[in-house]
């Protein structure tokens, strides 16, 4: 199971040097932004920014005339995203349990989020992004794939306790199905001084 605590506190530790580190990463790599902006052409109405993190992807969507806002676990990651994008709203929440009505949202992006949560534990997330979603509304994923899990123990020399699991398109795709959520589009580039290749998979309910 996900130790949802043990995520938010590591990243509570490392969340100044993460922003200043990341800054401008999505801007270098175009399939990346790309997966990002024809999300931004598609979707009609809010979209929650799921693990939204220092807000890299919120903002892309933000300057695309998205309604976005953005929910993470960790109160400090909170802290940059905000001071990035002042005029957002984002708040602290989890993915299990997300603070919408159902069938409210135009969109959700889970942009490198769900690389922390284990297996057993995507089949509930998938379905409570179902239930948040209109019908129409569409569902961008970015994970890491290709690889065993990777274990963090320390980073920008700060002690923390992270997992990142690795996930395959074609199982992602299985269990978003699974959720009643259809697959539309699939991306696997390879890494770009990165670890292993990337994948994005967009879906809609």
């Amino acid at each position: 199971m996900t130790d949802y605590a043990r995520t938010a506190a590591s990243y509570d530790l490392i969340a100044a040097d993460y922003a200043e580190h990341f800054a401008g990463e999505i801007d270098s790599k175009p399939l990346d932004r790309s997966m990002l902006t024809a999300f931004a052409e598609l979707v009609s109405g809010p979209v929650l920014d799921v693990g939204c993190g220092t807000g890299f992807a919120t903002e892309i969507l933000h300057r695309h005339g998205v309604d976005v806002s953005g929910i993470d676990l960790s109160a400090q990651m909170l802290d940059q995203s905000r001071r990035r994008l002042p005029d957002v709203r984002f708040t602290q929440g989890s993915m299990t349990s997300l603070d919408v009505p159902p069938g409210s949202l135009g969109g959700i992006v889970a942009w490198y989020s769900i690389i922390h949560t284990s297996p057993e534990d995507l089949p509930g997330v998938f379905a409570e992004f179902r239930r948040a979603l209109a019908p129409g509304g569409h569902l961008l994923l970015a994970f890491q794939t290709a690889g065993d899990t990777l274990h963090l123990p320390e980073a920008f020399g700060r002690r923390i306790d992270l997992d990142f699991l690795r996930s395959d398109p074609a199982d992602i795709a299985g269990l978003l199905t699974d959720a009643d959520l259809t697959p539309h589009a699939t991306l696997v580039r390879e890494p770009e001084g990165e670890r292993t290749p990337h994948a994005f998979v967009l879906a809609r309910r």
